[in-house]
């Protein structure tokens, strides 16, 4: 990593460190509010701390979860076309980054990029990214921005006034309703401004066997990957979940087009997080996350009602996964 490299991350990274203060204050809201109502549920982006995040990384190596692998696919297929759309000069902003592995395949096409800004709710395991990039793109300037991907965020100074480029990969955007979906989208197209481009991925609509099968993997890292959540509230607003007393669970809901993912007591129990008590019937659910699949043209009317108009789109041989390229 380059001494200028560096400084650039760092010191924008530091201007939101409000975002992570305030961070645990709005888990500890959202869990104590979602677990009070009659249907329990916790927003999925609690899933994703640093554990959490290692845990979706191993999900994606498993041989049943064909998104990651069939995007991968995709994106090496056509990434000479996607740079090119991007064109010279693009601030590539990566929405919800991870562990930054698929944009590294955009990087290496796109080489005339101005700058990298991944982001991302667990600062942990975006810092230990983003200095990976910098280090191994050392001509590109790296900003990482620690924040709620879904909320309005301001982009540094530099990029404010340059071509934007958001990239949303791994279909998380199934994990919005399409009022959520939309919601996103306008926002998005806010960040990029007009004439900014976002490349999402979308996964598509499917035998619901394949899909059973991506969501409960025989190794059960998925299983692991849901129930750590319940340790991640023991661990950090005071619960005390007893996570072998519940189970994950995964089933297609054919008329919604979506996955629907629990957590299922075991057993009749109460359990405590931050003071407040709250209890289970033997079976009763708390929901953790949705993930809707779509029709090409399913998503494209989401787009056109979000202020965005499709470019392009690509499509795998088995038709699994697409990748949309869409101008704000």
């Amino acid at each position: 990593m380059t001494q200028s490299n560096q400084s650039h991350y760092i010191q924008f990274e530091q201007t939101n460190k409000s975002e992570e203060d305030s961070s645990q204050f709005h888990f500890k809201s959202d869990v104590l509010t979602g677990l009070s109502q009659k249907r329990k549920s916790i927003p999925c982006k609690y899933l994703y701390d640093q554990r959490g995040s290692q845990l979706f990384d191993e999900i994606c190596r498993t041989p049943e979860y064909y998104p990651t692998r069939t995007e991968i696919a995709l994106l090496k297929e056509h990434a000479e076309e996607i740079a090119s759309l991007m064109g010279l000069g693009a601030h590539l902003i990566e929405f919800g980054s991870g562990s930054s592995i698929k944009v590294r395949i955009l990087l290496d096409a796109a080489t005339k990029l101005e700058s990298y800004i991944p982001v991302d709710i667990s600062r942990h395991h975006l810092m230990q990214a983003a200095s990976n990039i910098a280090k191994d793109y050392p001509k590109l300037k790296v900003w990482p921005i620690t924040t709620d991907f879904t909320q309005p965020f301001q982009l540094p100074n530099n990029a404010r006034d340059g071509c934007n480029v958001g990239f949303f990969p791994g279909s998380t955007i199934g994990n919005f309703t399409s009022d959520e979906a939309k919601a996103f989208l306008v926002n998005s197209a806010k960040i990029v401004q007009p004439g900014g481009s976002m490349i999402i991925g979308v996964d598509l609509k499917k035998d619901h066997k394949i899909l059973n099968a991506a969501y409960n993997d025989k190794k059960g890292v998925t299983s692991s990957f849901s129930l750590n959540l319940l340790r991640r509230i023991n661990r950090e607003i005071g619960g005390n979940f007893d996570a072998k007393r519940f189970r994950h669970e995964a089933l297609y809901n054919a008329k919604m087009g979506r996955m629907e993912i629990f957590l299922v007591s075991l057993d009749q129990q109460s359990v405590r997080v931050n003071g407040h008590t709250f209890n289970f019937k033997s079976g009763e659910r708390i929901h953790t996350e949705n993930s809707h699949k779509y029709e090409i043209g399913e998503f494209q009317n989401i787009a056109r009602a979000s202020g965005f108009s499709p470019l392009k789109v690509w499509v795998d041989h088995k038709s699994l996964f697409s990748i949309h390229y869409l101008r704000a």
